[in-house]
């Protein structure tokens, strides 16, 4: 498959630039908190589309190259229209920015199809051309869409980088960014109107009702691998850009084996393809990362509860194996891996007749255990005036995750004390 030759080149490369808007703008709509805003002003935009054929029945025909640009006059007008009654909803009568999102959305979604179904019946070729921006028709974009596509992605990248750090200020500190004598209000309209431009543009790819895919997904996909807006618009975009290849890769690839699958709908699930492996695989924030985190401190706990459960039981006694799961249920086998585990890192060794006993790395361990959860049982019975029956179970949660620094700074607020509440000593030696 050669990607210059006319059949191929059109629809890669548009539908590539046409996702790599898309994400750009989708990006700073999710990180607006205004995930649905696409979706709202993508369904807004249908009945402009309608309309515009409806008018354009009268005097153009349909393969007139001032159809389609009577269309997305069409759909500009009534997106416009969308963001205003979302406003108004929002501003004027105190509604809630998703109840006005799914207002605005369904009541020009059934506007459109009511127009829709009457030219259906009188103008039905002008019907089949409306339909286009229902699934979108990314297969057939000719090279005047790459340079359409092309022309918006400059626009987005541009924008981005000219007004970037007031884009920061008005995504993350509109008061601040006020308070410089910044207009927030400008900045906003500009990215709304990206994002409408990269909606009435992209519908002829993916459709009225998979454009919003393609606004959110490779934000999602971006959003587990950083906390950094500049890195996340260009994950953003790179994911964008991969979907749109690889939903034409498939379609074309499925077709010359006699199936067919529509190019813009192959393009929206290779992006949730991609969302679904970054939420699962992400190094830091993907479930399997934090499945591995989960495991290794529930592993940790259990290990520093055993060595607890030795000097409870006397530092210099020997404890057998049945009196450690009295007081630690669990398997044998995890047992045995646990144990193992506290010989290998040498805070426990084995001693006569098989029974296991705290070395003195294992003594300093556990000291610095209790020290901690005394310590906490302290501060929330002196300081957050709790009833000291009640602490317990608090600090054998919190034991397991006092840092060194939270330590010293309890440590000073509580004026080095010698004492819990339960007038039990509180260990002075420090963690080796």
């Amino acid at each position: 498959m050669n990607l210059l030759d006319p059949l191929y080149r059109a629809p890669f490369f548009g539908s590539m630039l046409m996702c790599l808007a898309s994400a750009l703008v989708g990006t700073l709509m999710v990180v607006k908190r205004r995930s649905l805003m696409g979706e709202a002003l993508s369904h807004a935009a249908y009945p402009g589309v309608v309309l515009s054929i409806a008018i354009g029945a009268f005097f153009l025909t349909p393969n007139n190259p001032l159809a389609i640009l009577l269309v997305m006059g069409g759909a500009l007008i009534f997106s416009y229209l969308g963001l205003g009654a979302i406003e108004t909803l929002c501003n004027r009568f105190r509604i809630h920015l998703d109840a006005a999102l799914c207002l605005i959305l369904s009541v020009f979604l059934g506007f459109g199809v009511v127009v829709a179904s009457h030219i259906q019946f009188t103008h039905p070729l002008w019907y089949q051309q409306s339909q286009v921006f229902i699934y979108g028709q990314a297969a057939t974009m000719t090279d005047s869409h790459i340079i359409i596509y092309g022309a918006l992605s400059l626009i987005m990248i541009f924008f981005i980088l000219y007004r970037f750090r007031e884009i920061e200020l008005a995504l993350f500190d509109p008061f601040y960014a006020q308070s410089r004598g910044l207009s927030m209000h400008r900045v906003m309209q500009g990215i709304f109107f990206l994002l409408i431009l990269s909606t009435i543009i992209g519908i002829r790819s993916v459709g009225v009702i998979l454009i919003s895919g393609m606004l959110l997904a490779p934000a999602a996909a971006a959003r587990p691998f950083t906390d950094r807006l500049s890195h996340l618009l260009i994950l953003s975009g790179l994911f964008g850009l991969l979907s749109g290849f690889g939903g034409n890769y498939l379609s074309v690839k499925l077709s010359e084996q006699g199936l067919t699958y529509p190019t813009g709908p192959m393009i929206l699930l290779v992006a949730a393809f991609l969302t679904l492996l970054s939420l699962i695989f992400a190094p830091k924030k993907g479930a399997l990362s934090r499945m591995v985190r989960v495991a290794r401190f529930k592993k940790r706990c259990q290990l520093e509860n055993i060595l607890k459960t030795f000097w409870k039981g006397g530092a210099d006694t020997p404890m057998s194996r049945e009196g450690i799961l009295k007081w630690n249920p669990m398997g044998r086998l995890r047992m045995r891996k646990a144990l193992f585990t506290l010989q290998r890192e040498g805070w426990i060794a084995v001693g006569e007749k098989g029974r296991l006993l705290l070395t003195p790395d294992g003594v300093k361990r556990a000291e610095h255990l209790i020290r901690l959860h005394r310590l906490w049982e302290l501060y929330l019975v002196s300081c957050l005036k709790l009833d000291e029956e009640r602490v317990h179970c608090s600090a054998e949660e919190m034991e397991h995750i006092i840092t060194p620094d939270l330590e010293k700074r309890l440590t000073a607020l509580l004026n080095h004390p010698k004492k819990d509440p339960h007038e039990s000593p509180i260990p002075q030696g420090e963690l080796v």
